[in-house]
């Protein structure tokens, strides 16, 4: 895969964890081995959801731009075909998804995070859209992601502008979903892991069908994502987790079901 990403898995979470120091600049060697990760954490039925985490001092500064300042149109014309197949591939992850943010989450970083299902940020945490300081947008779905989640005005504001946003407007706006306020050094994580534990050993193929009706919906009109949402709600009745579920609910009420993942 890469020195500069791993999987570390336990207890049905898996931790794809970022790790070129000093500041996890995102160069094409990572951007492929995050392709990598994804594909397998999306295959292990053992993983119930997922991590993405770049450690205690910062998530991910951005791309790296010295990789991509001499790089012609041509050049970037190609590559950018990679820095999207990278973030879509953990947008697609069919589990349950949070990114752990400490430090700064900028540019390419704040993509991978609007990636996530769920952002987890520190109170000192940055996040941004900074691309338009040297005269680019975002390439690696930061236009799209970030206006689907916070609304286009609040969208063109980070971009247009390029300013970092705390933690507590990041959290105002919708951008993060839950910030953390301690001075431990792995907060962070413990609190994005205690954010994914309830999905552990929950009916894997029921959240896999929320997910993607959630997201595929988001990108049509209602009656086709009404559409999208029946064929998955109907598909569901083949797995066993929904006997488990229906069975243990008229038998011990809700809340209380065993699932298999199947």
């Amino acid at each position: 895969m890469s020195d500069f990403v791993r999987i570390e898995t336990g207890d049905g979470i898996a931790t794809i964890r970022l790790d070129r120091p000093p500041m996890n600049a995102l160069n094409a060697e990572i951007q492929r081995a995050l392709l990598a990760a994804c594909a397998e954490v999306s295959a292990d039925s053992s993983v119930g959801a997922v991590i993405v985490y770049g450690g205690e001092k910062v998530f991910a500064a951005g791309a790296d731009i010295k990789e991509m300042a001499g790089m012609s149109y041509t050049d970037m014309a190609d590559h950018s075909v990679l820095l999207q197949d990278f973030t879509r591939a953990l947008a697609q992850i069919p589990k349950p998804t949070v990114a752990a943010i400490t430090g700064y989450a900028l540019g390419g970083g704040c993509e991978v995070a609007l990636a996530c299902d769920f952002r987890v940020v520190a109170k000192k945490a940055r996040l941004g859209q900074p691309e338009i300081l040297l005269g680019i947008i975002p390439g690696a779905g930061g236009t799209q992601r970030l206006a689907r989640l916070v609304g286009p005005a609040r969208a063109k504001d980070l971009i247009f502008s390029g300013r970092f946003i705390t933690a507590d407007e990041a959290l105002a706006i919708g951008l993060v979903d839950e910030v953390v306020d301690s001075e431990e050094p792995d907060a962070v994580y413990q609190a994005a892991r205690a954010r994914m534990a309830p999905y552990v050993g929950g009916p894997a193929y029921a959240l896999r069908a929320a997910k993607e009706a959630i997201d595929r919906g988001l990108e049509v009109d209602l009656e086709t994502g009404l559409q999208i949402e029946r064929m998955l709600f109907a598909s569901l009745f083949a797995t066993k987790d929904q006997k488990i579920g229906m069975d243990s609910f008229i038998e011990h009420g809700p809340g209380k079901a065993k699932f298999s993942g199947s």
